[in-house]
């Protein structure tokens, strides 16, 4: 069987900070691209609240919808112990085919603890970047938009969508695996 492909994301943090993910597409949907970033490099670890949402040498599964303002992490630690839900507001990822994206991120996140409790995280970082003019009024505006329409589903029981809740990191391991064999 052949690998899934591996997907290069191309990601801009305004102003300048630009970084490349390169991750495996284990669903090519025409409404979700999901991806798994394995063993990724964050040293040190990312902390949500305090605690460790990613380190190195975890996985995170990623849920990319076209068209939409934000895409979804299923985040880990290195033992496999999922942390929780992160949306990170960005731009609509142009999709191209031979598995080049590029986005732009717009600072604000959603966080959704593994007891189901959401939460607005870096909203200063927009701020601070609307005052710089590293992003404009209308971006701002936008990405607030996508936070408070996230607010508003995950209220409604319909955020996140089924998708995130059935690709678990198993699952998309088991993907992965499926193709090498």
């Amino acid at each position: 069987m052949t690998p899934p492909a591996l997907v290069h994301i191309h990601y801009l943090r305004p102003p300048d900070r630009k970084e490349v993910f390169h991750q495996r597409l284990v669903l090519d949907g025409p409404e979700v691209k999901v991806t798994l970033a394995q063993n990724v490099h964050f040293d040190p670890p990312i902390r949500i609240r305090g605690k460790v949402a990613l380190e190195a040498g975890s996985d995170a599964v990623w849920f990319t919808f076209p068209g939409l303002w934000h895409d979804i992490g299923r985040f880990h630690r290195a033992d496999g112990s999922f942390t929780g839900i992160y949306a990170n507001i960005l731009t609509p990822p142009l999709l191209g085919r031979d598995h080049t994206w590029h986005t732009t991120d717009l600072f604000l996140d959603v966080w959704i603890d593994p007891g189901g409790r959401l939460e607005i995280l870096d909203e200063d970082q927009l701020e601070e970047a609307l005052g710089r003019g590293w992003v404009s009024s209308e971006t701002a505006r936008r990405a607030w938009e996508e936070v408070r329409w996230i607010e508003s589903r995950f209220k409604e029981g319909k955020w996140p969508p089924p998708v995130v809740r059935e690709w678990t990191l198993t699952r998309a391991r088991a993907a992965l695996e499926s193709t090498r064999e």
